[in-house]
């Protein structure tokens, strides 16, 4: 049986015992207060985006780490455990034209990502090169209505209700359709490569700061970026 832990809770627990630390020398270090350590430690609280980066500087580790997506045993036998997902509990990532939620994130050695995700850009130089990353990935469209640009094919629409099945190494990118300002996806996402969390959290901070935002008009400013492969 691993003994890698099973929440981000465990994980803290763990690393504190490591360590010999109180929950207060705990929050010293992290600069996160002892009643949020507290909760977290007890699978109540999760962080936001942030408060894991902050978390993960000030300790040494890796955002990968905090998301249990690394050292992965796939060996692992199936466990009664659940997590109850909600935006209210999830991590959020916010950029110019994209707000990300990431769901159940409490929960180590996930096989799958699950996200909602909020979208406004409108125009490939919003969006930037097409993204591309290990694994596959489902899309539900949960309100208004994205147009779909891939590699392969051509563009497509989709509307509320509608999904979608995809190959993420394949370049694609999720843009509002004309005439909606917000499109809302569920996404899930599925690889057998252990660095996926570390690359889609690695796609984020370049969409922060290269953005052109979605309410900006005339043309790209921005130097275009390097197509992602993973």
């Amino acid at each position: 049986m691993p003994d890698t832990p099973s929440t981000l809770g465990a994980l803290l627990r763990g690393l504190r015992a490591r360590e010999g630390w109180t929950l207060k020398e705990m929050s010293a270090r992290s600069g996160i207060p002892v009643s949020t350590l507290s909760k977290v430690e007890h699978d109540r609280l999760t962080l936001t985006y942030d408060k894991l980066q902050l978390l993960g500087q000030r300790l040494g580790m890796r955002m990968s780490e905090l998301f249990a997506e690394e050292g992965e045993d796939t060996a692992q036998p199936v466990t009664a455990r659940r997590s109850i997902g909600d935006i209210a509990h999830s991590v959020r990532v916010e950029t110019a034209n994209y707000d990300y939620y990431y769901l159940c994130t409490e929960l180590r050695r996930k096989r799958m990502i699950p996200v909602i995700t909020k979208i406004r850009a409108r125009s490939a130089e919003q969006f930037g090169e097409l993204v591309r990353h290990s694994g596959e990935e489902f899309i539900y469209v949960l309100s208004g209505s994205i147009v779909v640009e891939t590699e392969f094919y051509d563009r497509i629409t989709l509307e509320a209700g509608q999904s979608l099945y995809i190959d993420s190494s394949m370049g694609h990118a999720y843009l509002a359709a004309e005439g909606c300002d917000e499109a809302e996806v569920l996404g899930v996402m599925s690889s057998s490569d252990d660095t996926l969390m570390e690359a889609m959290l690695h796609i984020h901070e370049e969409q922060r700061q290269n953005a052109i935002p979605a309410n900006e008009d005339g043309p790209a400013t921005r130097p275009a970026r390097k197509k992602k492969v993973k």
